[in-house]
């Protein structure tokens, strides 16, 4: 009987495990661009919108997300399968991967899908269009097997593209995008991967998480349908989503009030309420006085800040306004705290500042998109990193374990 018990957990063991999709960590195409000498014009070309992605009622995926991105995972598309490397976006809903059918250079110079070549793929007459802030994809949608990390999903619906315009997709190292993001905002009505690994009842429970490492550190992961209680031994902090179109969160300071309580026999009753600002630096709030909303997302690496507190935080960390800042000062600078859910959640410098080819640069972007319930931040990467996050699809929250 031990024995057999013994066999069974190792198989659910083994069954677990393969809901996890290793992460590669790669140079970003800021990176590769700088070191051949084509960032400055590229930039010049293609002027930064990082909020267009987050307008409601529009397709838009901003592709200047993923000038920093460094994280990608592989599947696989098809019988037999044919492997792609995807970006897992937190911030989007779709699935699509290059075609056959494109002729665009970005697509030449990736892999792309064969349908011919997949004895499960099932076409349809429907079209996809994505808009980016300098261009747009277009496809068409089609049906087959998606594997993702030893889960095969059947029937998915992803787009295989025909156009990919500009040159933005020519110099990333992914081939396609992975949305994780809710069915609300998935263009075309298609149904997201994850929606589907809960429909079919592919994951034991209807979650993922994800950690990102520091650096040049292995392991990084995406984790289907579980928690790895490695990365959850400092607790979890759950957040209720505001929105469930992205990972959207509220951002809130509270504090501490004792008001009279006439049931308590004299005592007093500690009640919370939400002070603002939410995001301080040395306990003096820099940001966020009317109140802020924040998405959590994979998709983007920099901290997106509304432009109004980029210029704050430029000032107050001592860099340009570009972002530029002295190397040897970055030993003196100050954590970042966010006050999410009536907690602080600490982003130190090691996290906010990115060193490449001997130069310092904060990694925060100024941005503006504001919405009914005030400004938005976006919590990219460089957040993350700080953090096992857990998606909630069950519970619709968002929870954040610090790691060491």
């Amino acid at each position: 009987m031990k024995l057999l018990l013994l066999l069974l957990a190792l198989v659910g063991l083994a069954q677990g495990l393969q809901t996890r999709v290793p992460l590669k960590k790669m140079k970003s195409l800021r990176q590769r661009l700088q070191e051949q000498g084509l960032l400055e014009s590229f930039l010049e070309q293609h002027p930064s919108n990082l909020a267009a992605k987050y307008f409601p009622g529009i397709a838009v995926e901003s592709l200047e997300n993923y000038m920093d991105d460094e994280y990608f995972g592989t599947i696989s598309i098809g019988t037999p399968p044919q492997e792609f490397t995807v970006v897992f976006d937190t911030g989007s809903s779709n699935l699509w991967v290059p075609s056959v059918f494109c002729s665009s250079p970005a697509c030449r110079n990736h892999h792309r899908f064969n349908p011919a070549e997949s004895s499960t793929f099932l076409s349809t007459n429907d079209t996809l269009f994505i808009a980016y802030g300098t261009g747009s994809m277009t496809g068409i949608l089609g049906y087959d097997t998606v594997n993702v990390a030893g889960i095969n999903v059947h029937n998915q619906i992803f787009g295989l593209a025909e156009t990919e315009p500009g040159d933005f997709f020519y110099y990333t190292p992914f081939d396609g995008i992975l949305g994780l993001a809710f069915p609300s905002i998935a263009s075309s009505g298609a149904t997201p991967v994850f929606d589907n690994m809960m429909i079919e009842n592919l994951v034991d429970r209807h979650l993922f998480s994800v950690y990102l490492s520091r650096d040049g550190q292995d392991g990084s992961f995406v984790l289907f349908g579980a928690i790895d209680p490695y990365y959850t031994t400092r607790g979890i902090s759950w957040i209720p989503l505001s929105a469930e179109t992205y990972w959207q969160i509220t951002m809130e300071r509270y504090s501490q009030y004792s008001l009279p309580c006439s049931r308590c026999f004299g005592e007093s009753r500690l009640t919370l309420h939400p002070s603002l600002p939410s995001v301080s630096i040395s306990g003096a709030p820099v940001a966020c006085s009317s109140g802020c909303q924040a998405i959590v997302d994979t998709g983007t690496t920099l901290l997106a800040v509304p432009t109004r507190a980029f210029r704050t935080l430029m000032r107050r960390l001592g860099a340009s306004s570009s972002g530029e800042i002295s190397c040897e000062a970055v030993r003196n600078l100050p954590n970042l705290i966010f006050h999410i859910h009536g907690r602080e959640f600490p982003v130190p410098p090691r996290a906010y500042v990115i060193r490449s080819n001997g130069y310092c640069t904060l990694g925060l972007q100024g941005m503006d998109t504001p919405t009914e319930e005030g400004e938005l931040w976006i919590l990219g990467d460089v957040f993350i990193r700080e953090y096992y996050v857990i998606f909630d699809r069950a519970n619709n929250k968002v929870g954040l374990s610090p790691l060491p």
